[in-house]
């Protein structure tokens, strides 16, 4: 009998890109759940709600994926970097 070990598989991406790829994945996220609160509780769920989704999601993703990469920016540059952290040991 064998067993299978399972396998995962990794992307190498340069560290340069990582408030990129951050912001970008956070940005898609939350307009989808924005998106898709803002629309239920106006018109409910209907027969063109995936229609009135995926118009809501890529509008408001095109403002969301700028407005968290300068504000990602902004809050590590001038906020976080005043901020001394330390392990409890």
């Amino acid at each position: 009998m064998t067993t299978r070990t399972a396998t995962t598989t990794h992307v190498r991406i340069h560290r340069k890109y990582q408030r990129l790829i951050f912001t970008g994945l956070m940005a898609l996220l939350m307009s989808l759940i924005i998106s898709t609160a803002l629309i239920l509780l106006k018109d409910g769920y209907s027969e063109i709600f995936f229609n009135d989704l995926l118009r809501s999601w890529r509008t408001s993703f095109v403002f969301a994926w700028p407005s968290a990469y300068v504000c990602a920016y902004l809050i590590q540059t001038h906020i976080l970097s005043r901020i001394h952290f330390h392990d409890d040991k």
